[in-house]
């Protein structure tokens, strides 16, 4: 991991379009803004993580494919 030290004003440069940028620092909170093309998905970690623990709670594999095929046909009329 990388640390660095920014004042306010003061920016991060990840590659040559991605810009992180301190806006203001009040009450132990940091107010950052990032610059980057609009095909770079931002978002907050703790969205990330809930969306994949979604998906693969979502993605749980199909252990009675029997049971499956029997709700099709009850279903099917």
């Amino acid at each position: 991991m990388l640390v660095l030290t920014r004042k306010v004003d003061e920016s991060i440069m990840l590659g040559k379009d991605i810009e992180i940028k301190i806006l203001g620092i009040e009450e132990g909170k940091i107010k950052i803004g990032i610059s980057a093309p609009k095909t770079i998905e931002i978002v907050r970690k703790e969205i990330y993580t809930e969306v994949l623990l979604e998906n693969k709670a979502a993605s749980t594999p199909i252990k009675n494919l029997e049971g499956l095929k029997d709700f099709f046909k009850e279903n099917r009329d």
